[in-house]
């Protein structure tokens, strides 16, 4: 009797937790709404910088791939996608950001922004185009090359790529 009761409960259990993610529709366990669409682009995020750094146009176009492949169930398509993502790196700089006693500068910071301009195909109210910009300080005494320029980069363009999911995909 009890052994019975026991599966009973928990196929009860089963079944009322997939109602309810089939209920949630298109909503996913990162907040994202993605209403009806199935599809989304990012087409090449040209960089339009006064100081141009190679390569990092295509490293911001499949970071922002990748993290709405991975938060999404979205399909990823070349053309004609139901969200499109389009923009370009506006600025690459370094800056000196604390100076120590004798006048020299102790940080600096790298700033990275890139405009963006997202496309609802199904729902234009909440098309825009915005700027979206982070920073990555790094020891004065460090050159920004190699793995110091690799750990800013991906850190700008993993705060950059966030901020643009949760503008265009979430209501927060």
């Amino acid at each position: 009797m009890t052994y019975r009761f026991g599966i009973t409960l928990i196929n009860g259990l089963i079944v009322s937790l997939t109602a309810l993610c089939i209920s949630c529709g298109a909503y996913s366990f990162t907040g994202a709404d993605t209403g009806n669409a199935e599809t989304f682009q990012v087409n090449f995020f040209q960089n339009n910088a006064p100081i141009v750094e190679p390569g990092i146009d295509r490293q911001f176009t499949l970071a922002l791939q990748d993290l709405i492949q991975n938060q999404t169930n979205l399909g990823l398509t070349n053309a004609n996608g139901d969200l499109v993502y389009e923009g370009e790196i506006t600025q690459y700089y370094v800056a000196p950001m604390t100076a120590t006693s004798n006048e020299r500068a102790a940080q600096n910071r790298l700033t990275i922004a890139v405009n963006v301009r997202y496309y609802n195909t199904l729902d234009p109210e909440k098309d825009f185009e915005k700027k979206f910009s982070f920073y990555f300080d790094y020891d004065a005494n460090q050159q920004l090359v190699g793995a110091v320029r690799d750990e800013a980069v991906n850190e700008i363009f993993l705060r950059l790529t966030q901020d643009v999911f949760n503008e265009s995909l979430t209501d927060w």
